[in-house]
């Protein structure tokens, strides 16, 4: 399925802050004293490591929200797997906004791709199985639309982007309720017809007790894959069953082999190393 990139409207704001912070109360001294005003260079944006690209249009606002002349050309689009070497984007025009929006451009594009391509690992580790790769809520501050984005770019999906756009009942909740049943009882009261409901469990006791009342989604967390298995089997089929807890390249291939249908990672969006990309000097 194509990637929808972003609209423009969501990643401009993002954008804009980050250079903010970066131009300060002065702006590019350095730049701004080494580089004469009208000079112009040639940049491209290349892979240094092999990875999947994603983040392109956050490099391009870096560079045109600080001159609207300069010219940006996509050589690839994000979701690509690349190897080192491979120009992403052909960048042009004054060299003052080349160089004072070059860190900006990097460190988003650098993180976002860094996380796409964290997130395909996983997609091709599990390959085979039903089960699908989501990220988490455990997101940057203020990144988190861009690193969900991440995410798609690498072949994964997203759970829910924040705390108003479906019920998870985690363990402190069910702590406070006193059951998984009574915690349940009083989401149903109150939330709406269309918000679903997803409960996490730790045992295989507590999914049985939900399983008498009933949700759209269980999350089981921290189980091993036998006892994946054996949740998958007394579920049978009546809610999505997700599986989340230590899972890497290593420990996912078994956890899908369970026949849980969604596997969340939290390190995807947190914790994730980055691709190193680099703006070079073509002239």
């Amino acid at each position: 399925m194509p990637l929808d990139p972003l609209p423009e409207l969501m990643v401009e704001p993002i954008v804009r802050a980050a250079l903010l912070e970066d131009l300060g109360r002065a702006g590019d001294i350095t730049t701004d004293a080494v580089v004469p005003p009208g000079h112009e260079s040639r940049l491209a944006l290349a892979a240094r490591q092999p990875g999947v690209v994603a983040g392109l249009d956050c490099a391009r606002l870096a560079f045109r929200l600080l001159d609207g002349g300069v010219r940006f050309t996509p050589c690839v689009t994000d979701g690509t797997a690349v190897e080192p070497g491979t120009v992403l984007a052909q960048v042009e025009g004054p060299s003052r906004a080349l160089l004072t929006g070059e860190r900006t451009g990097l460190n988003l594009a650098c993180r976002l791709s860094g996380i796409a391509t964290a997130t395909a690992g996983l997609v091709a580790a599990i390959a085979g199985h039903k089960a699908q790769i989501v990220c988490t809520r455990k997101t940057t501050p203020g990144l988190r639309s861009l690193e969900k984005y991440a995410v798609r770019a690498g072949g994964g999906a997203n759970h829910r982007f924040g705390l108003d756009d479906a019920v998870l009942i985690k363990d402190n909740h069910v702590a406070i309720a006193g059951s998984v049943r009574e915690a349940v009882s009083r989401v149903r009261a109150r939330a709406g017809h269309m918000v679903k409901v997803e409960v996490e469990v730790d045992t295989l006791a507590q999914l049985e007790e939900l399983l008498t009342i009933g949700a759209d989604a269980v999350l089981l967390d921290n189980m091993t894959p036998q006892t994946l298995a054996e949740a998958v089997r007394m579920v049978g089929g009546r809610m999505l069953t997700e599986a989340s807890g230590r899972v890497n390249r290593d420990t996912a291939p078994a956890i899908a082999a369970s026949g849980v249908d969604l596997i969340s990672v939290g390190w995807l969006t947190h914790s994730a190393p980055i691709l190193d990309i680099g703006l070079d000097w073509v002239g």
